[in-house]
This record gives C-alpha cells, sequence and structure tokens, in this order.
C-alpha cells in the first residue's frame, strides 16, 4: 500500500506491509500439511479496473516482500530492488501494479521457523517442513487469488526468483503473460549444491543450532550464519568486482603474521556475516537453500527441459550476466533453447557486466532498459 506525500520522484515512497491469513491447508511437496499460514506482503501502484495490470516480483535467497519503497519508521530500510521500481522507472508503478511476498518459511513476517506453531504452542522450530519453489508458486497463486488477480501482466525475478518465474509458467501457464528471467539456472549444478552443503554444514555443526530447537534455548547459531553468509557472498561477488573493490589493500599498511583481520577483504566479509546473523533465521537458511537445491522441472520429464517447458505459454525475457560464475550464462542459454524448442517468444540478453551474480540487483542502463522495452510491450 502506497502512503507518499511529498514523495521524491522515481520513488514509491513510504509503504506498509499486510498480511493474508489462509486457513485453507496446504499440501506441501514434501507430503507435509499445514492447516493455515500466512503470508506478508507489499503493494505499489494500483490495481487497474480489469485487474490485468498486476505484477509479481519472487524474491532470491535473503530478499523478502519489502521490494521498493521504504518504512515511514525506519527511512534507511530502502527495498531490494528500489532501483528498479517505481513511477517512472523500467517497472513503472504509474502503469503496474506490483506486488512482493516474502515466501513461506522467510523470516520477514510469513509464517515460518521461528512462528509459533498453534499445535504445540512453541516455535515450528525443525519441524517446519521442507519447502520448495513449487510449494511458492502455489501460495503465491493463492495469494494472486485472494486478490482478485486471474492473471499476471508480469512475474519477475532473478537468481531463485527466476526459479519461482519459470515454474509460474510451468504451473499456471494462463496466468502469466511475461515472465523476465534474470541470472537464473534450470537447476544447480554439482558446485552449486556443493556451496549451499557447506553453508548448511557451518549452521548444523554451531553448538547454539540445537537440532533447530535453538528458540528454545534463547540462543542464536551466529558462528554458523556468519559462515553461510561469507561462503555465499563470495559467489554473489566476481573476482574483478572484488579486485576493483578491495584489491589486496591492507587495514595496517603491512604484514601482521597473525590470524586477525589484514586484508580489506576480510574486514568486509566479516562485516556481512555479522550483519546477516542479527537478522536472518538460521532454519529459513536452510530450507530456502534446500529449496534451491530441489529446484529441477526436467528432473520428472527424463532429464528434459524442453518437456518440462512445454505447458508454457508466457513471452520470455531471460537475461544473463557475462561475469556470473554461479548462474553462468551458458546455463541461460539452456533455458532459452528449451523455450525455442517450444517455439516460444523468447527475447535473450547476455550483457557485459563486472559485478558477478548479484548483477541483478544492480541500476545498469542496458539491463534496465531490456526490462523497460519488455513492461512497454506489455502496455502496447
Amino acid at each position: 500500500m502506497n502512503v507518499g506525500v511529498g514523495v521524491p520522484p522515481g520513488s514509491v515512497g513510504a509503504v506498509v506491509p499486510q498480511d493474508a491469513v489462509f486457513d485453507t491447508p496446504l499440501a506441501f511437496k514434501s507430503g507435509a500439511t499445514m492447516p493455515s499460514y500466512s503470508l506478508r506482503y507489499e503493494t505499489y501502484g494500483k490495481l487497474n479496473a480489469d485487474r490485468s495490470n498486476a505484477v509479481l516480483v519472487c524474491h532470491a535467497l535473503n530478499a523478502s516482500h519489502h521490494v521498493a519503497g521504504w518504512y515511514a519508521d525506519d527511512p534507511k530500510n530502502v527495498g531490494w530492488w528500489d532501483n528498479l521500481i517505481g513511477p517512472g522507472k523500467p517497472v513503472d508503478t504509474d502503469h503496474f501494479f506490483v506486488i512482493g511476498v516474502n515466501n513461506l518459511g522467510g523470516c520477514h513476517g510469513s509464517t515460518g521457523p521461528a512462528t509459533v506453531n498453534p499445535a504445540t504452542g512453541v516455535p515450528w522450530g525443525a519441524d517446519f517442513p521442507v519447502v520448495t519453489v513449487e510449494d511458492w508458486v502455489e501460495t503465491q497463486a493463492r495469494l494472486a487469488t485472494r486478490l482478485g488477480i486471474d492473471r499476471f501482466a508480469a512475474v519477475i525475478g532473478g537468481s531463485l526468483g527466476a526459479m519461482q518465474a519459470l515454474q509460474w509458467t510451468i504451473a499456471y501457464p494462463d496466468r502469466v503473460r511475461l515472465a523476465v528471467v534474470s541470472a537464473a539456472a534450470p537447476r544447480l549444478s554439482a558446485q552449486n549444491i556443493a556451496f549451499n552443503e557447506v553453508a548448511r554444514q557451518a549452521i548444523t555443526t554451531d553448538p547454539d543450532f540445537h537440532g533447530g530447537n535453538y528458540y528454545a534455548h534463547g540462543v542464536v547459531p551466529r558462528r554458523g550464519l556468519r559462515l553461510a553468509r561469507m561462503l555465499g557472498h563470495i559467489t554473489y561477488l566476481s573476482d574483478d568486482a572484488m579486485a576493483e573493490k578491495f584489491g589486496r589493500e591492507l587495514r595496517g599498511g603491512g604484514y601482521k603474521f597473525g590470524f586477525d583481520v589484514e586484508f580489506e577483504i576480510e574486514s568486509y566479509l566479516r562485516y556481512q556475516g555479522d550483519k546477516f546473523s542479527t537478522y536472518f533465521d538460521a532454519n529459513t537458511y536452510l530450507r530456502i537453500t534446500k529449496a534451491l537445491d530441489y529446484f529441477d522441472p526436467a528432473f520428472a520429464h527424463g532429464g528434459s527441459l524442453t518437456a518440462a517447458m512445454a505447458p508454457a505459454q508466457a513471452r520470455f525475457l531471460v537475461v544473463s550476466f557475462t561475469s556470473d560464475w554461479r548462474f553462468s550464462p551458458a546455463r541461460s542459454r539452456e533455458i532459452v533453447k528449451a523455450l525455442l524448442d517450444n517455439r516460444l517468444d523468447v527475447s535473450y540478453a547476455e550483457i557485459d557486466a563486472p559485478h558477478g551474480h548479484d548483477a541483478f540487483l544492480m541500476a545498469d542502463p542496458r539491463y534496465h532498459g531490456l526490462i523497460a522495452a519488455a513492461m512497454e510491450r506489455l502496455l502496447a
């Protein structure tokens, strides 16, 4: 919901999150069920009379429903994709009604492991079901129905968010006109699964983890979260980006021959890890990385991504970045080939950008221009 008075140009202004409670049981892909749950979400812009201008933004690993704008009581807390969404921006809220949702199992307001389980009176903790991309898309579709949206003008996401956009076109092909798929992979490589497993081991072997029920002990597995975030952050940046930002710069001007912070990159990683451990839930991190590992639409089709994408009807914009070594352009080209095999309307761009995997979050004018053109085509 928009509240903005005296809003700077290009901003949706101050925003207020909303909660949707669902009493219809949810059957997870894992076989688990949940009798009720809630989703926290934000909206920007206005839904038009025929409800045809809605855009769903799907978030990646450590993001949330807070996609654009800021909070009146915390103006520094700006939405994670604020450079893309707002009046006059590529996803123009003068024309589109944009929705951001905190995924089920998250730690930013939707029902998750830290939420009290009504059946036990204590937080779900380790008992919270393992979630999948398919589960998230199902809950997003229920929210869309609740809001009276039968079909999205666009579903947009980067990284894990892009996997959700792909799943939307498979599970609900008649409910998506355009899918924007950035910095994506149709499934994780063995190397990516390995990175996720090391991060999970850092968390689960932390003495404060207590099998996932650390809430009852009044502690947080901070050491594990710090290490998980440090490892993850390395994979989001390119070597060139790290070299340009930090190089081999020393904090003290010379070697200290010890194991405390000496290089600027060490200081940066420790800062990122410390900050992350203060606001992100460890059980959520475990579940989101598993959702990444499990996403593989081709698995049920004998490994054929072409067969998996056969139900899709949407138009697609697929974007990759040359320096993204975690989800390399070759992975995006796999997606493009499967879409073309199905004779779908596909635009593909491979952008020469130095930022690594995080490039999909940056305000690159070429990248933003592509998205703006795709959105304008929807209006036309």
